[in-house]
């Protein structure tokens, strides 16, 4: 503990050093001798600091910028300002992954029944898991043609609890991974699943396996990205984070799900700070609601 402005506010107050470095139990020496001692430049204070700055965006696998570099090093201890940490961003060439160009895959169904929306836009964070989910589908390019993923997100927590991918688009994927879902976090009757209303999602299949695991399934508006905005958020993340900077494509569908398998459920899940949970991960954040 750096006792020395302790020291030096009883000293601006007119009581004595001794007295003060005896009850913090240091030598008068050693004030002195950290009271004249040079502090560093602020050329070598930077020069560290990008030093941290440099791992801690190595080991977000180049996908943090200034804001989460900044809450990173906060966590870890080091306390420094957000502006600065974002000048010596730019200094290095250091810059998080930008948003990729998006491509539609939501096909509605005009012969679908009608569903509710049950959440209306309430897409934050709560104490309260496995409550409301919500999913989407996204495409993945690779040397073998598109790889499909099929998502489940608690709403709760942000936390991917489902996944499944294929090369189609069918509604058995989407099935696959809402039971994924159930199997693993095994909810309580009348969790809510929101989606879009792709094709997909307004099927009697999965209108019938919703049904046997006891889920309500929910819709937003055709064309409306705002109402499963989680879902789309986290795609859009997965695209800047995880598909290749240099637009290359997986060499194979095999190498793109484990890519995903190792992102989600290494990396999401379990590490990556989320700003709307206090710059916590989903499995941190889960954590303390159970401590």
């Amino acid at each position: 503990m750096n006792v020395h402005p302790f020291i030096e506010a009883e000293k601006h107050a007119g009581h004595s050093v001794k007295r003060a470095c005896e009850l913090l139990m240091v030598s008068r020496a050693a004030y002195y001798a950290r009271r004249s001692a040079t502090p560093p430049s602020r050329r070598s204070q930077d020069a560290e600091l990008i030093e941290r700055i440099g791992l801690v965006h190595a080991g977000s696998r180049g996908a943090y910028g200034a804001p989460r570099v900044h809450a990173a090093l906060r966590q870890a201890g080091t306390l420094c300002g957000r502006r600065r940490v974002a000048r010596l961003m730019r200094e290095a060439g250091l810059t998080g992954r930008c948003r990729r160009p998006r491509v539609r895959t939501t096909v509605p169904d005009l012969r679908a029944g009608h569903r509710p929306d049950l959440l209306d836009r309430d897409f934050a964070p709560s104490t309260r898991l496995n409550t409301r989910w919500c999913g989407d589908i996204t495409y993945i390019a690779t040397a073998e043609g598109w790889l499909y993923l099929a998502t489940v997100i608690d709403i709760a927590s942000r936390k991917v609890v489902g996944w499944a991918t294929a090369d189609h688009l069918r509604t058995s994927r989407v099935t696959e991974a809402l039971t994924a879902a159930f199997q693993t976090r095994k909810p309580r009757p009348g969790v809510v699943f929101h989606s879009d209303r792709g094709c997909q999602y307004t099927s009697r299949e999965l209108g019938a396996a919703a049904d046997r695991l006891g889920i309500r399934l929910s819709v937003g508006r055709t064309g409306v990205c705002w109402d499963n905005a989680l879902a789309e958020s986290f795609f859009a993340t997965l695209k800047r984070e995880l598909v290749p900077a240099d637009g290359h494509v997986w060499s194979s569908r095999t190498a793109a799900r484990a890519a995903i398998f190792e992102y989600v459920e290494g990396w999401y899940n379990v590490r990556r700070l989320h700003s709307s949970l206090g710059y916590r991960s989903p499995t941190d954040y889960e954590t303390a609601l159970t401590a």
